[in-house]
C-alpha cells in the first residue's frame, strides 16, 4: 500500500514539476499511438466496409481470420517488423527499425485487425430493414456507403477507442522494434517495463499512473464526441 501511495505522490511531483524526461517519454508515446490510430482508421473503416457489402468467395473465411488476429500475439508482430525492417529485410531500405516510424508501423499492424473487424460486426449490426430502404431510394455507392457509417457511428467510434487503448498499451512490439532507446523511442509502456526491471517501483507506479491518466482522458474526450 505505501508502494502505490508513495507512486502516487512522485506522479504528482513529476506531473506538476513537468520533469523533461518523462514529458519527453509522454509526447513520444502519444505521438506514436495517435499516428498509429489514425492511420489504421483510414485503412480499417474502409476495408471493413467494402469486406461487409460485397460478396466474395470465402467472406466467411476471411472475417474468421479477422476475427482470429484479435489474439494475436504483440511479441509475434514485434518479431515480423524486426525481420522486415532488418538491413536484410524487404523493407530495411528505410531505415525504420529503432526509429519512431517502425513504432508506428508495429501499432498499425496491431490494431489493424481489431479495428477492421470491430467495423464489420458494427456494419452487420445495422438493419436490413434500413440497407433495403437506402438501395430503394436509389443511393449511389457513396451515398449507400456513407449513410450506413453515420447509421453506425457510435459503434465506429468505439472501435477507434478499443484500437486506441491496445495501442497505447502495448509493450511487447515496442521494445522489439525501438529498442527503448532513451530520448529516441523510449516510452511510458517500455520505461514502466525498464523501471520495474531495475527495481525503481515508485517511478514504474508513477509511469503507470500518467499512462493511465492519458488513456482515460482521450477515452473520455472521445466519449464526449461520441455523444455529440
Amino acid at each position: 500500500m505505501n508502494e502505490i501511495i508513495s507512486g502516487c505522490i512522485t506522479a504528482i511531483h513529476l506531473i506538476l514539476t513537468r520533469d523533461p524526461s518523462v514529458m519527453e517519454i509522454t509526447m513520444l508515446t502519444l505521438q506514436v499511438t495517435l499516428t498509429a490510430v489514425l492511420i489504421a482508421t483510414c485503412i480499417s473503416i474502409p476495408l471493413g466496409s467494402c469486406i461487409t457489402f460485397r460478396e466474395f468467395f470465402g467472406k466467411k473465411y476471411v472475417i474468421g481470420v479477422i476475427q482470429t488476429l484479435y489474439a494475436f500475439p504483440t511479441v509475434i508482430i514485434g518479431l515480423f517488423c524486426f525481420l522486415l525492417l532488418s538491413k536484410s529485410g524487404p523493407l530495411g531500405f528505410l531505415g525504420w527499425l529503432f526509429t519512431p516510424h517502425g513504432m508506428i508501423l508495429g501499432q498499425t499492424l496491431l490494431v489493424m485487425p481489431i479495428m477492421t473487424g470491430l467495423t464489420i460486426s458494427a456494419l452487420q449490426a445495422i438493419p436490413k430493414s434500413i440497407t433495403d430502404t437506402i438501395a430503394v431510394l436509389g443511393a449511389t455507392s457513396r451515398q449507400f456507403l456513407f449513410t450506413h457509417l453515420r447509421e453506425a457511428r457510435f459503434a465506429i467510434m468505439a472501435t477507434v477507442i478499443v484500437g486506441f487503448s491496445r495501442a497505447i498499451s502495448e509493450v511487447g512490439a515496442a521494445i522489439m522494434i525501438g529498442g527503448n532507446i532513451r530520448g529516441h523511442t523510449r516510452i511510458l509502456t517500455t520505461s514502466i517495463s525498464l523501471n520495474t526491471s531495475m527495481g525503481d517501483i515508485d517511478m514504474s507506479l508513477a509511469l503507470g499512473f500518467i499512462l493511465l491518466g492519458i488513456a482515460l482522458l482521450v477515452n473520455i474526450a472521445m466519449g464526449l464526441v461520441q455523444q455529440r
